[in-house]
């Protein structure tokens, strides 16, 4: 993807190129690792302002002895963005330009955290796994805009743990597909995936699980109407680190209203897709993605974007 404004729903999972709750890893041309927007000036700034308010959600959060693998990845933006974005990314010495935001990021700014550094430099949230004694863990994290999940509560802890509750996983294949993964992934092979999910509201950061009830049922109020509803589409990418031999992996949030497929022009064909994978989720998959009570309601108002086509 080039630089500038991107079409709303540049990613479409939902349109049955993918499955949800499955892995679903593609291989990833490394000159599309990173994806500026129109929005890079509103992300970057939202990542300012989470960072004032860090003490009620932490946003930053690394083990000791992971510092050479954040700078690592530090070095590895500082030399990919202005060679793959130059109208965008300028460096002068050890100071990176980022056209239309007002903001220059000095490499060598004195910082206990270089991934927080990193984050200043992209939409992206960038998050390092470590292999131990129990696979890999969340070793040091730089996550601005979680999908109702907590830093806090996930740091430091593996796969298994990171991803309990998540229908499937745990109970399922995805989590030894996932292990083999992690442990295959080569440098020269880094790969991509997508995952959508619903809300309310075109905000960011979303760092509080959504409520379950005793008996399994999520107790979550997601605005099922077209006006209130806003997909929000997750695009993550797997890369071996050469140096450290630590995995990276982001997060690109890219979210747009529902009501916008009115006016795109596969936008009966999005709706009908997005409709269908809602309607196929069984009961725990639903009540995991915070569905369970709207799912009728979202799926009649998608339904009357869909038209003809549902």
């Amino acid at each position: 993807m080039s630089e500038g404004a991107s079409p709303p729903f540049a990613h479409t999972p939902y349109d049955g190129s993918a499955r949800p709750f499955t892995v679903g890893l593609m291989p990833l041309d490394p000159a599309e690792w990173i994806e500026p927007d129109a929005l890079l000036a509103d992300h970057l700034a939202e990542k300012d302002r989470l960072l004032a308010g860090a003490a009620r959600a932490p946003v930053l959060l690394a083990e000791e002895g992971t510092a050479d693998a954040q700078r690592e990845v530090l070095d590895l933006l500082a030399d990919h963005l202005p060679a793959r974005f130059p109208d965008l990314y300028s460096r002068e010495g050890t100071r990176i330009a980022i056209a239309g935001t007002g903001r220059t990021v000095d490499l060598d700014e004195p910082c206990d955290m270089p991934l927080a550094l990193a984050a200043r430099l992209v939409q992206e949230d960038l998050v390092l796994m470590r292999r131990g004694g129990t696979g890999y863990r969340l070793a040091a994290a730089a996550l601005f805009f979680p999908s109702s999940w907590s830093l806090a509560e996930k740091f430091g802890k593996p796969m298994d743990a990171i991803h309990a509750g998540v229908p499937g996983f745990n109970d399922g294949r995805m989590g030894p597909i996932v292990a083999r993964i992690f442990d295959n992934l080569t440098v020269e092979r880094p790969s991509w995936r997508l995952n959508w999910s619903l809300y309310s509201g075109a905000g960011l950061h979303h760092p509080a699980p959504k409520p379950v009830s005793a008996d399994g049922a999520d107790t979550s109020r997601v605005d099922g109407t077209r006006e209130a509803l806003h997909v929000r589409v997750e695009r993550q990418t797997l890369r071996r680190l050469a140096k450290s031999g630590d995995i990276l992996f982001t997060i690109r949030i890219h979210h747009d209203p529902v009501a916008a497929f009115a006016g795109h022009p596969q936008g009966a064909v999005l709706a009908a897709g997005l409709r269908r994978q809602l309607l196929a989720l069984d009961a725990a998959q639903l009540a995991y993605k915070g569905l369970t009570g709207e799912r009728d309601a979202i799926a009649e108002a998608l339904a009357d974007l869909a038209g003809g086509t549902a």
